[in-house]
């Protein structure tokens, strides 16, 4: 069996343009891989708000159009803001879990952030996102999303990206989003998005933005069966 730990954010760009690399990744590991998803909180809540908030909404649009430019996924016409706050998103998505709907309830988080620039980055905000989720039960998610549960996995989530693998820390390697650990806070966290694979062979890490065949070689490595 294949363990793959995701380390992601609702609200990062660059984890948005992997997600079709990703879910041809668990479409070929079906059966034989245990997938976990981990949320670093890209956008604390700590965070000093932005002197200018509509130049701040402005500056980062762009940064999200050269992302896209890099990963072709589609980029909104405008952003409304920069999120707030990871959080409630990454609350949000964790507690879909629970109902087995993390999949879909994370998409439409992203889709308020990258389609339609208007992030779901309040409790209000997710609720709503989620609520075209088919099948999903939005009374119990709403419960689950202000749980003490929830909220202690997504603390362990980002205590657990802080803690970042020797191997990515000073990487250095070719292309736009090399995936070397952060410098955040005084101390370090992965960058997002970033697998981590182990299997009966070991341990291999592929961080940032990498084609499909960076990460079969990874897996192949680790668990060549």
């Amino acid at each position: 069996m294949l363990d793959v730990v995701e380390f992601t954010d609702p609200m990062c760009p660059w984890a948005w343009g992997s997600e079709p690399t990703f879910q041809r990744l668990r479409e070929l590991t079906a059966g034989r891989s245990r997938w976990r998803r981990v949320y670093g909180i890209l956008f604390d809540l700590d965070d000093d708000p932005p002197p200018d908030p509509a130049a701040e909404a402005a500056w980062y649009h762009r940064f999200v159009q050269d992302v896209s430019s890099h990963t072709g996924a589609p980029c909104p016409a405008r952003l409304e803001r920069v999120a707030a706050s990871s959080w409630p998103a990454s609350l949000g998505a964790k507690a879909a879990a629970l109902q087995g709907l993390e999949d879909a309830v994370l998409r439409s988080l992203r889709e308020t952030m990258f389609l339609a620039g208007d992030p779901a980055d309040t409790p209000e905000r997710v609720l709503a996102a989620a609520s075209a989720v088919p099948g999903l039960d939005l009374d119990a998610l709403a419960r689950d999303l202000g749980s003490p549960r929830i909220d202690a996995a997504v603390r362990a989530d980002w205590l657990e990206t802080r803690r970042p693998a020797p191997e990515v820390i000073g990487l250095t390697a070719p292309g736009p989003h090399c995936g070397a650990a952060k410098p955040i806070d005084g101390g370090l966290r992965y960058a997002l998005p970033t697998l981590l694979f182990e299997g009966p062979l070991g341990r291999a890490i592929v961080p940032g933005w990498r084609p499909l065949r960076h990460y079969v070689d990874a897996i192949e490595r680790v668990a060549p069966a």
